[in-house]
């Protein structure tokens, strides 16, 4: 928007400058023409004559919808038909070159819009007024071009411009000149690098640079080189003698006089007019370019949708082979169908509402960030969905590491400072970690603590309280007993309803009914987490007063890693070598890619595992430093292109980093991965920063 209102703020200043260079042109005066007896005899007997006008130099001159001449040069010439007592009679020339033979074939009187340069008529025996319409001629090129009038650069021209081609030749003796058949197709020639520049008028110019695929295009003024417009007398020349008849001076005598007669205030008008009436219209290719980000992100959210609707049909598969009751399955349904259909309602209604308001920037981005709200917590749901399936099924393993719990403190801690603030909740925390490092789970003890301080916020109105504290104490097992406890003083829960606060899906309804969103798995969730780690999870509440949860969990105590700072000092090789994508769905590779080069990767496509096999083969040994590979392809899926890469025998075949990307983001297919060589595993939608932080590690 900001663009084309610069663009029109341009068009008028330019159409403003054309008073000063029509002044030379243009007498100023009242518009009394005083036409000798033999003009006023010639405009008497020619009622109508026939004007060819090009019909591809909008806003200058061009057909409209009607198929009639419209733009810059009608105002122009219907004020001449004014001024002069002929009537005009508008034809359409054909794209390209013309002949004379043709001109004269259709009988038409006059051709317009023809480039002014009096020496090279004159040499061509060619009769032709003085200039109407006088403007710039400008370059259009690609941004970060090196332009030099001595380089040798190649310049777009389009055909049926031979004086300018004749100029250019004259002036730019290096230049290459390239015919297009349209204008159109000159910018698109300069845009995708077919030819370097294009020189062109500066009225076509405007109007088209606002066409958004055009948005790298640069417009340079050309010093010394107008572009000026004027009409030429169509007529046979006197027995091959090369002597124009007499009615073809006294014609363009008529035209000068009246050309001459027309003042500054009208020659601006209608340049005005002609640009204000004809600006370049969006079409819905241009939308969709224009708006290509949001559309990708509103494709991502789809896509979200679609992953969830699959893996809602295999966790309920589990669960139905686990949970034979049918009433459970049919609690079971009831739950997921509110809880995917009531974002799913949501997403579709702001897909609708952004669709409306493509012109508007600001209500766009409210929009847009409302619908990345909304899959976020879509994506939220798949991943406690998973977590329950895991547990449900005693599947899910804990990954014991030493874990330093007063990094997990401050991290969580930060998190939910900064939540708090926004809901203008004061936030307390205090610590007594007398065992520091711990062999446990540190990113399931942070999940934990998140969701409980998460509860805590949700259901804590404005200006309320909310604490942490963490305690610990040695077992008589040798193991560390370490306590977190979660205390607000929010809404409180009901005796009825905490008799069901760890079923799944289970919410109270009057906190539902206020719109504290929520899966209703965070809890349960919690608490199996809690009993695999050795504790518990519990909790005192009172409704209207507010709630304490205490999260459980034991674990031996472990010596704290070595760490080592100077690691990260310089990025690796990989980093700066390209990445190689394998991946057979088209929309997932252009967002990869695009994602990629935004933070200044070189990446290339295979769309499936067989072409990503033999690119890799084909490379010259260190190309590829990095490849994302899709797990499900056609011809070879992601293992066997793995594994057959690693087994290649290549000087890198062990050396380059390979991370699994898929939307299976089961343990067992986490674990098939690393087996069949690969270094790690994003599962869909990916996290964007976490895979640049992997790649530059």
């Amino acid at each position: 928007m900001a663009r084309r209102l610069l663009t029109l703020l341009s068009a008028i200043s330019i159409a403003l400058t054309t008073l000063i260079f029509a002044a030379p042109l243009i007498a100023d005066g009242e518009n009394n023409i005083s036409f000798t007896p033999e003009e006023e005899e010639y405009i008497s007997e020619h009622k109508v004559l026939k004007i060819g006008y090009v019909q591809d130099r909008i806003p200058v001159s061009f057909s409209d919808e009607n198929g009639e001449l419209s733009g810059i040069s009608r105002y122009i010439f219907d004020r001449v038909s004014e001024l002069c007592g002929l009537k005009f009679e508008y034809v359409p020339l054909p794209a390209g070159d013309v002949t004379y033979e043709y001109l004269l074939n259709e009988g038409l009187d006059l051709v317009s819009s023809v480039e002014y340069n009096k020496e090279n008529q004159t040499a061509r025996g060619i009769l032709i007024s003085n200039p109407y319409l006088s403007s710039r001629k400008v370059v259009v090129a690609r941004d970060g071009l090196d332009f030099r009038y001595g380089a040798d650069l190649s310049i777009a021209i389009s055909t049926g411009s031979q004086t300018l081609r004749k100029v250019l030749g004259a002036m730019y003796p290096n230049f290459k000149l390239v015919d297009y058949p349209s204008i159109s197709d000159c910018f698109d020639a300069v845009n995708t690098g077919a030819a370097d520049l294009m020189i062109q008028n500066q009225y076509v110019v405007e109007y088209w640079i606002t066409k958004p695929i055009y948005e790298k295009l640069n417009v340079i003024p050309v010093l010394g080189l107008e572009d000026e417009l004027c009409f030429s007398a169509v007529v046979a020349f006197d027995g091959g003698s090369g002597t124009p008849p007499s009615d073809g001076r006294i014609l363009i005598d008529i035209l000068n006089k009246t050309i001459a007669s027309m003042t500054e205030d009208e020659v601006g008008s209608c340049t005005i007019r002609g640009i204000m009436e004809n600006q370049y219209r969006y079409t819905l290719s241009d939308t969709l370019y224009r708006y290509r980000y949001a559309v990708s992100a509103v494709a991502a959210a789809l896509l979200v949708i679609i992953l969830l609707a699959v893996l809602l049909i295999r966790v309920h598969i589990r669960y139905t082979e686990n949970k034979a009751d049918a009433k459970i399955r049919a609690d079971f349904l009831s739950s997921m169908s509110h809880e995917i259909r009531t974002p799913l309602n949501g997403l579709i209604g702001l897909n609708t509402l952004m669709s409306q308001s493509l012109d508007d920037r600001e209500r766009l981005t409210a929009y847009l960030n409302q619908s990345n709200m909304t899959a976020n917590y879509l994506l939220s749901l798949i991943n406690d969905m998973l977590d329950m399936s895991s547990l449900q099924t005693e599947n899910l393993d804990l990954e014991l590491r030493p874990t330093d719990l007063e990094l997990v403190f401050d991290t969580v801690s930060s998190i939910a400072e900064n939540a708090m603030a926004r809901k203008s909740i004061t936030y307390t925390a205090d610590r007594n970690l007398e065992y520091r490092c711990i062999l446990g789970d540190g990113v399931r003890i942070q999940q934990v603590m998140m969701n409980l301080l998460d509860n805590a916020r949700k259901f804590t109105p404005k200006f309320g309280k909310v604490s942490l504290s963490v305690r610990q104490e040695m077992t008589d097992s040798g193991k560390v007993l370490t306590s977190v406890t979660v205390t607000d003083n929010g809404k409180g829960m009901s005796e009825e309803f905490q008799k069901h606060i760890f079923d799944t899906f289970a919410r109270e309804l009057d906190t539902v009914s206020k719109g504290n969103q929520g899966t209703g798995l965070g809890l349960p969730i919690s608490r199996r987490l809690a009993l695999l780690m050795g504790g518990d999870l519990t909790f005192v509440s009172r409704k209207g007063e507010g709630s304490s949860f205490t999260f459980t969990f034991t674990a031996p105590p472990a010596v704290m890693p070595e760490t080592n700072d100077a690691g990260n000092e310089n990025e690796t090789e990989n980093s700066h070598k390209r990445i190689l994508i394998a991946e057979d769905n088209e929309l997932n590779a252009e967002i990869i890619m695009e994602l990629l080069r935004e933070y200044g990767f070189e990446s290339d496509l295979a769309e499936n595992g067989r072409i990503a096999l033999n690119k890799f083969l084909n490379s010259e040994t260190g190309t590829y430093g990095v490849i994302l590979m899709d797990l499900l392809m056609p011809e070879m899926d992601g293992f066997e292109t793995a594994a057959a890469i690693r087994g290649s025998g290549r000087d890198d075949a062990k050396t380059v980093r390979i991370f699994a990307c898929s939307a299976n983001s089961f343990d067992e297919d986490r674990d098939k991965a690393i087996a069949s060589g690969m270094d790690g595993f994003f599962p869909k939608p990916i996290d964007v920063g976490e895979l640049i932080k992997k790649i530059n590690e």
